[in-house]
């Protein structure tokens, strides 16, 4: 079948990036939906590896998704100030609020939050309806700076902020600070900006 349009083939993609255009989720997240089955083509159960155009039936959980061409997407960017005690996740078991509670409500689109901030921390959020911005921007490729200011308990000394140079093992992988500066304070109001490549 042709493009009526262009009279030309619609180009296929990679399924985990067509939704991640979508606004489903990042690319990655994507990739596990199709692994763990939660994703179909055309009423068959999808595999990574497969390619759609915009006029295949996707659906994921059952529930059709609305597919666009990259040229024909609506990007959407949303800069949020998080407080301490909300969460980034869509639900929460024990029932805290989460940064998606205060988010202008979409229809047919679904917010991507483009990295995550721990319960106790505040400051600036970034969030998009585009999965392809989204990995975009969190992988360390991009090597984007993400500086935080913290508060830290206890004497720092430069073996530690070495170490920290250096990086440390996480459960995850290594981490570690390209930037470490002393910003004032005393005891346990000491206070760093610290500067890291990546989101964790």
């Amino acid at each position: 079948m042709t493009d009526s349009l262009t009279n030309t083939p619609p180009e296929d993609e990679k399924l985990q990036k067509v939704l991640a255009r979508a606004g489903i989720g990042s690319r990655r997240e994507m990739e596990r939906w199709i692994s763990a089955g939660r994703v179909t083509v055309n009423e068959q159960v999808a595999s990574l590896g497969d390619r759609v155009t915009w006029r295949d039936r996707v659906s994921v959980d059952g529930k059709p998704v609305m597919l666009q061409s990259a040229k024909d997407t609506q990007r959407r960017v949303l800069i949020y100030n998080k407080p301490e005690g909300e969460i980034v996740t869509r639900s929460d078991p024990e029932g805290r609020p989460t940064v998606f509670d205060k988010l202008p409500r979409l229809k047919g689109e679904r917010w991507i939050a483009i990295g995550r901030l721990d319960i106790n921390t505040a400051g600036l959020l970034l969030f998009t309806t585009d999965g392809e911005l989204a990995n975009a921007l969190m992988h360390p490729s991009s090597e984007i700076e993400r500086e935080y200011a913290v508060r830290v308990m206890g004497h720092v000394t430069m073996d530690h902020v070495n170490a920290m140079h250096q990086g440390v093992l996480l459960e995850d992988g290594m981490a570690r600070f390209t930037d470490i500066q002393e910003f004032g304070g005393e005891g346990i109001n000491s206070w760093y900006h610290v500067v890291i490549m990546e989101g964790r």
